[in-house]
């Protein structure tokens, strides 16, 4: 890492009733993982788990689609790091359970 060039980070996350965007400065070579703890969001929200809380850069995983862990990622000037809560439903459940219930409808309508 050099401190020489610092750049401009976001660090987010939500939850239903409460969101946080925490915008600071860092070292160029921070990683996205650095960035998080740096941040203080894990001192306000104490629930994230960065072992097992996916996260991503734009609404991309990190380790998906080419990028690095969140361990390994070089944070970009005005990079906007997003912590991900875990999933309360799978979605694939939740659309497969509506699709079988308008198929039922449709067919109570036509008996």
């Amino acid at each position: 890492m050099t401190d020489d060039k610092m750049i401009t980070v976001e660090v987010a996350y939500a939850l239903p009733e409460k969101q946080s965007l925490i915008q600071f400065s860092v070292p160029e070579g921070t990683t996205a993982l650095a960035a998080v703890e740096k941040s203080g969001v894990l001192v306000s929200y104490p629930e994230i788990d960065t072992n097992t809380d996916k996260m991503g850069l734009f609404s991309q995983v990190f380790g998906t689609k080419g990028l690095n862990e969140p361990a390994t990622y070089l944070l970009q000037d005005r990079d906007r790091v997003e912590i991900y809560r875990p999933l309360i439903a799978d979605p694939k459940e939740v659309r497969r359970r509506r699709a079988d219930e308008a198929k039922a409808k449709k067919q109570l309508a036509e008996a």
